[in-house]
């Protein structure tokens, strides 16, 4: 993770605008092209999709974490998820553009930003893994064990739609000794 702070570090004055989030409020909606990233000063975010009959949280952004829509931010095509605060949210925007001129600004940022992908993709793997392969009270382990500040960042029914589980199983969880 030492890449990831130093990726922050460097991006420090290359932020284009601030920006404040009411609870509830969106970022990004669904059909629509965002290709900027974001950093969470401070709050919470989820990053969900729809079907017919519910939303189904794909991921969470918080404090010091970068979030995006990110098949519009690789593809330049309307995106397919919601980006919503779950609490009032204090964020930092830099374009596609601006980011790819500092990424491609030299060899270092490259690195980094290639090291950040590819823990973005072992994670999602590790997410697929646990949400095919364990148990409710094992994905809520394991993601427990990974994430433990989710736990105090994020109300129970989110984690319980992140975990792919009811708010009631969550709660029984919870409660095992």
């Amino acid at each position: 993770m030492e890449y990831y702070n130093q990726l922050l570090k460097k991006l420090s004055d290359q932020w284009e605008k601030e920006i404040s989030l009411n609870r509830n409020e969106f970022l990004v909606v669904s059909g629509e092209i965002n290709t900027n990233l974001y950093l969470v000063e401070e709050g919470s975010l989820r990053v969900f999709i729809e079907d017919e009959t519910e939303e189904h949280t794909i991921r969470f952004g918080y404090k010091n974490s970068i979030i995006a829509a990110l098949d519009c931010f690789l593809k330049e095509k309307p995106t397919v998820f919601y980006i919503q605060a779950i609490k009032k949210c204090s964020l930092r925007m830099i374009s596609k553009k601006k980011y790819a001129s500092f990424i491609n600004g030299n060899n270092e940022n490259k690195i980094l930003w290639q090291n950040m992908l590819e823990d973005f993709v072992c994670q999602q793997i590790e997410r697929e893994l646990d949400l095919i392969s364990y148990s409710p009270q094992k994905r809520f382990e394991r993601v427990f064990k990974r994430s433990p500040h989710l736990f105090q960042e994020i109300p129970k029914k989110y984690i319980a739609s992140y975990l792919r589980m009811s708010p009631e199983t969550l709660s029984r969880i919870l409660k095992k000794p």
